[in-house]
């Protein structure tokens, strides 16, 4: 199986050469012969831009190697492929111009062109990998390229592994057995025996009949660990770790190495990071003061509304809990009648609530009433984009009844959020909307705050669940 995996990875080096090649010739035809070439001015001979592939060939194929574009794509994803092929070619191209304009001095070369190349090579790269990743998934599923596994140890994690690879044949895994000392043999779970004990693996590894396997130990059996990895490793077949403990460790742990000690951190949060932070803040203190100048019309409108419907102040201010657990005013515009605040903070609204104003129910019914915390972006209470903040006295209920619920004050609480543009607002699943909301925070991106806004834009401001 691995002698397949390195005539494969050859082959595949091969048609990206050919790619490559393909990819800057074209971009020359386009530029200099096709419909680009009116305005091209060519002081360059074809071989003199021929020549600059000696050097181009080699880096780009270093650069597909080192954002793992030769590795089996049973596991990764369209998306992450995509992200490789524009990552590694993007760093080529600035390679290549570097090489060219300060190294070379050839400042004649056509920028245009490396532009075309770029282009070429990118959609034919993805597009190869595409091919190849369709046609040896659809190989797969019919029962060929599949690799044997057998599982040591029966826990948790070897269940939810098993489940896993039943769902997705097209990652072309076939689980031959599980062996455990404490499961009697010939138990089953999902169609995979328990085939034995541990000692076995005397037996299979010197077979060769498994192409890997994965150590999914109960954690009282990790004491075992030294004695399973060391005679894996003397067979030479490939081993991996899965960890019985799901529901601590994240899905992308982060890790540190102190001095060769590595240590795995139970919550990875980016905003931790001192430079995204600071970011972050940037967008959270542009995006306010943006929104506030576009929406201080509707702002105005809406403060004559409210102050003609019913007495009362404009502006309803909550307590909230927000970063590290401190307390915040949040602003709103106010939507209900007065009332005591002993009676509204221990209780939401509900479905025909008789203290929602008329110009209240269409503020919360498009979220409106929600623009007053602008201000509180401003002032740096909260972000554009971040888990919804939640009042003292549900914080308190919540802490105990949801795990990880507190989590969510490890990053300033955001105006709109991953939760609330997947549906999770007003009267939902609180558990679903914690969910949602570590997943935002272990997965921080710009991009992703991008991505959220965006959604918010398009179908966030209406709230079928606002009361």
């Amino acid at each position: 199986m691995e002698d397949n995996h390195n005539y494969f990875g050859r082959l595949q080096m091969l048609l990206d050469i050919l790619i490559i090649l393909g990819s800057y010739v074209l971009a020359w035809v386009f530029r200099f012969i096709g419909p680009f070439a009116s305005s091209a001015v060519r002081s360059i001979s074809f071989s003199r831009y021929m020549l600059a592939l000696l050097f181009m060939i080699p880096i780009f194929l270093v650069l597909y190697k080192a954002f793992n574009l030769y590795e089996p794509m049973r596991l990764q994803g369209r998306r992450l492929v995509l992200s490789n092929v524009l990552k590694a070619n993007t760093l080529g191209v600035l390679l290549t111009i570097f090489i060219l304009y300060m190294v070379m001095k050839e400042i004649n070369f056509s920028r245009t062109a490396l532009g075309m190349f770029f282009l070429f090579d990118t959609l034919m790269e993805w597009a190869l990998r595409m091919g190849i990743y369709y046609a040896l998934r659809d190989m797969r599923k019919r029962g060929l390229n599949q690799k044997q596994m057998v599982l040591v140890g029966y826990s948790r994690a070897a269940e939810a592994y098993i489940d896993r690879i039943q769902q997705n044949p097209q990652w072309g895994y076939v689980v031959r057995g599980i062996l455990d000392d404490n499961v009697p043999a010939g138990s089953i779970y999902n169609g995979v025996k328990v085939i034995g004990r541990i000692a076995n693996l005397m037996v299979i590894l010197p077979a060769n009949c498994v192409d890997e396997i994965a150590i999914t130990l109960g954690l009282s059996e990790y004491y075992r660990l030294d004695e399973i990895v060391a005679m894996c490793e003397k067979s030479g077949v490939h081993t991996k770790f899965i960890p019985d403990y799901l529901n601590i460790i994240p899905t992308k742990p982060y890790t540190e190495d102190i001095l060769g000690l590595p240590v795995i951190n139970i919550r990875h949060v980016p905003l931790t990071n001192t430079f995204l932070a600071a970011v972050k803040r940037t967008m959270d203190i542009v995006g306010s003061l943006a929104g506030i100048v576009i929406a201080s019309p509707l702002m105005l409108l809406m403060c004559i509304l409210i102050k003609l419907t019913s007495p009362g102040p404009l502006i309803y201010r909550q307590e909230r809990v927000g970063l590290h657990n401190k307390t915040f005013w949040m602003y709103k515009f106010r939507s209900m009648e007065v009332q005591k605040e002993s009676e509204e903070k221990k209780a939401w609204t509900v479905k025909n609530d008789p203290r929602v104003t008329k110009i209240g129910k269409l503020m919360r019914k498009t979220s409106i009433d929600e623009l007053p915390q602008l201000f509180n972006i401003l002032k740096g209470d909260m972000s554009l984009v971040g888990p919804r903040p939640e009042r003292p006295f549900f914080v308190e209920k919540f802490r105990e009844e949801i795990p990880r619920y507190m989590v969510k004050h490890q990053v300033r609480p955001g105006l709109t959020g991953w939760a609330q543009v997947n549906g999770y607002r007003g009267d939902t699943s609180i558990r679903k909307r914690i969910e949602y909301d570590l997943y935002y925070i272990e997965n921080w991106s710009v991009g992703l705050d991008i991505k959220i806004l965006i959604l918010t834009v398009f179908k966030g401001f209406i709230n079928k669940n606002a009361y």
